[in-house]
């Protein structure tokens, strides 16, 4: 009787982790297309670098887990950035041209030199993440210090945010050229390299908020942001920091995204990114209304929807019907998370007693 009801308090404590939907929802995507796609889980080893389509997931979900991270942080502060989007388009812009300034020029300079850039590298980097981060701030300082609802906050660089980059550009699309930035996107040291810089935000983030007081007062504001406040947490620099390291997040994701298609793209780089990071956020089991959250989890969650859009084009689904088919797991993660099916999951795994 005490072997089964530790193993049945055992069984409990797993399905209550924030991690148990999340690699659930994933397990069940790769079983499908371990049955329907025959080769997917096949790993190659070309010139010293792994390949295949387990790596692919990886690799082209990298953006979205970067965005994961700091819209897991804005989420847990009972917030929400629908800029991370146009944000990684200003940041992909301001890199490009500082590439290839002949847009401002009003004209398009095709450079075929792999080893040309106008501004070094690290200037190049820098600015753009410069102008994230002021993205992100900007976001903070409406809802921290103006009280501006979130939504409708960052809806305001969202729109504005794609005629920004833009008018950066000058309205062209700059081609990047520059190989030792396209390493950013496309290069592979036994794995994407991008993969890589996830790991290191992962683990710097990890550091900031379970090793120091400052998940605490994420959560904290998050749950109750007037008895935070009433606790001596100045809950509008909590806010503020959140808002801008997710601009910091995004701008980061910019530099992938744009340095694996070669281009500033301000029209399409980091479409539509903002709600599969708030998705991914919400698979990974924090709540839209703030409280506890897990970084983790929603590296997971974003791992979902990259497995679903791999699985999708893998099986001959239309580009135009992935659309629909994130709806309808937008759907079943609802109701996933709704308080019918994790009463009946605890009521599973409770523990039996003999009458």
């Amino acid at each position: 009787m005490n072997q089964l009801t530790k193993s049945s308090f055992t069984w409990r404590n797993i399905t209550e982790t924030r991690l148990f939907f999340p690699v659930l929802a994933l397990s069940l995507i790769l079983l499908f297309d371990f049955i329907f796609i025959p080769g997917f889980f096949a790993i190659e080893n070309r010139d010293g670098n792994l390949h295949g389509s387990m790596i692919d997931i990886f690799r082209n979900g990298s953006t979205v887990m970067l965005l994961a991270i700091g819209m897991t942080l804005v989420i847990a502060t009972g917030g929400v950035d629908l800029s991370v989007g146009a944000t990684m388009a200003i940041a992909a812009s301001v890199a490009g041209i500082l590439m290839n300034p002949s847009a401002l020029k009003n004209e398009v300079f095709f450079v075929t030199d792999t080893n040309y850039t106008f501004q070094p590298l690290w200037v190049v980097i820098a600015a753009a993440l410069i102008v994230s981060i002021i993205c992100g701030l900007w976001n903070g300082v409406l809802v921290a210090y103006m009280r501006i609802q979130p939504m409708v906050a960052t809806l305001i660089l969202m729109i504005s945010g794609r005629g920004i980059a833009q008018l950066i550009t000058n309205g062209l699309r700059v081609q990047i050229t520059y190989k030792p930035y396209a390493f950013i996107g496309q290069g592979w040291i036994i794995l994407p390299f991008s993969l890589y810089i996830v790991a290191i935000l992962l683990a710097l983030t990890w550091v900031m908020t379970r090793k120091t007081a400052i998940g605490m007062f994420i959560e904290s504001v998050g749950i109750n942001f007037r008895s935070s406040f009433f606790s001596g947490i100045n809950e509008k620099r909590i806010k503020l920091l959140v808002y801008t390291f997710c601009g910091f997040c995004a701008g980061i994701a910019g530099l992938v995204a744009s340095s694996n298609v070669r281009t500033s793209d301000a029209n399409n780089i980091g479409l539509t990114t903002e709600l599969d990071a708030i998705l991914a956020v919400v698979i990974g089991g924090t709540s839209m209304s703030g409280g506890r959250f897990s970084l983790l989890a929603s590296m997971v969650g974003a791992l979902v929807m990259q497995a679903i859009t791999q699985s999708m084009y893998a099986i001959g689904v239309p580009a135009f019907a992935l659309q629909a088919i994130k709806s309808v797991v937008v759907i079943l993660v609802i109701l996933l998370y709704s308080e019918q099916v994790r009463g009946f999951v605890r009521g599973i795994s409770a523990p039996k007693t003999e009458v």
